[in-house]
């Protein structure tokens, strides 16, 4: 579980941007490690993410056997489960393997509608 604090804003709408750019997991098809870098990005309702906490979070998938798709969605549904903000998005690049790269975006909830260009 995530550490949360209280958001003190919480009738503005404002993004916030973490970057995680040293993430590592391990395939569990060749146990060989993958690096990549994880962005996150929220719009906070009545709860802001504590960063130690998220932080020792992301660590905790480096001995972990996951797929790369399954690291996004996973670090989503825990962000939407612990801190239920408006918005949130996580990105996940990943360095390339056997010559492929992997870019996995996954979000839940909407973006103000202010900011959606017409």
């Amino acid at each position: 579980m995530l550490e949360t604090l209280e958001n003190r804003f919480p009738g503005r709408d404002y993004l916030v941007e973490f970057g995680a750019p040293e993430f590592t997991s391990i395939c569990p098809l060749t146990d060989a490690p993958d690096f990549g870098e994880l962005t996150i990005r929220y719009v906070p309702d009545a709860k802001l993410f504590e960063l130690k906490s998220l932080r020792d979070y992301l660590t905790g998938f480096r001995e972990r056997k996951i797929f790369q798709e399954e690291v996004v969605n996973e670090v989503l549904e825990r962000l939407v489960a612990d801190g239920a903000p408006r918005f949130v998005e996580v990105e996940g690049e990943f360095t390339a393997r056997g010559g492929m790269t992997t870019r996995v975006v996954a979000s839940s909830g909407e973006l103000p509608q202010a900011w959606i260009s017409a």
